[in-house]
């Protein structure tokens, strides 16, 4: 059985973990909470110009966009988005192993694949298992700003315009609740109106002042929106995971704390019940 000392000195140590573990949380449940206003502060502008854009897939118009148009899939892209730190559980584990899925399948089919990472988890990730990272931005903060996210989303975005790439998927993870986050690959281009449940119609919208200006602003904004979605989610998810994490890290250093205090009053009490012992010893020996 362990010392006292070793004991006492076991117990200071979860406990002074125990503060970081409790401090973390409630810094990511502050954190929480705003990341979740900003997240759905955008749902229903990218809800409304996804659903929009997905009816311009089936419009009768004149000018025809490439977002618009399917190809014979031979290279594609894939915009990964993770966290920039740790400690929030299964996060980034969970769409990485969604990731490697998809990776082996396009490798079987003989599909080259380019990446663009949104995190340093994923870009580490990428790095390690030699994937072709053609563009990242790390270091995004607590304040999402679409500016930082423009420059290498655009390194696809050109080359899909350019024909280079055959089709875009966006990877992240949406926020369900507090304690349900689900990690989702979906493919961003090119652009599908059954995808969001938009049935085929033949139908159009009116364009001024005419229907290029305007569709290639619009599915700009909506590739943009997206994206920008697709991040805000990431970010509330991450501090939902994070808060659970660091709750749960807590509850068990109390519980471990608990069971080293068991073990620190039975070794004192046996160390007592020893000196007891020997004194009556001695004194009976005398």
């Amino acid at each position: 059985m362990p010392s006292g000392k070793e004991i006492r000195n076991k117990i200071k140590s979860v406990e002074n973990t125990r503060k970081i573990t409790k401090a973390m949380e409630m810094v990511a449940a502050s954190k929480m909470r705003k990341a979740q206003e900003r997240m759905r502060a955008a749902r229903p502008y990218g809800e409304k110009i996804r659903r929009v854009a997905a009816n311009l897939a089936h419009a009768l118009t004149e000018y025809r966009h490439p977002f618009l148009t399917q190809r014979e899939v031979k290279n594609v892209a894939l915009i990964l988005i993770t966290s920039d730190k740790g400690l929030c559980g299964g996060l980034n584990s969970n769409v990485l192993r969604q990731v490697v899925a998809h990776m082996k399948s396009w490798n079987t089919e003989g599909v080259k694949m380019r990446v663009s990472c949104i995190g340093n988890k994923g870009l580490g990730f990428m790095q390690r298992a030699g994937a072709n990272v053609v563009s990242h931005v790390i270091g995004m903060g607590d304040t999402l700003r679409l500016e930082k996210l423009i420059g290498p989303v655009k390194v696809l975005i050109d080359a899909y315009s350019a024909g280079e790439i055959d089709a875009i998927h966006i990877g992240y993870t949406r926020f369900i609740n507090t304690m349900k986050q689900e990690p989702v690959i979906e493919q961003l281009l090119p652009l599908s109106g059954e995808e969001v449940g938009v049935h085929k119609t033949k139908w159009d919208y009116v364009y001024e002042p005419d229907a290029k200006a305007v569709i290639d602003d619009l599915l700009l904004r909506y590739v943009e929106a997206l994206i920008y979605q697709a991040v805000a989610e990431n970010m509330a998810s991450e501090q939902s995971a994070r808060m659970v994490a660091m709750k749960s890290a807590s509850d068990n250093a109390k519980n471990v704390i608990g069971e080293l205090k068991l073990v620190y009053n039975k070794a004192r009490q046996a160390a007592i019940t020893k000196e007891l012992s020997e004194i009556v010893g001695g004194a009976a020996a005398v």
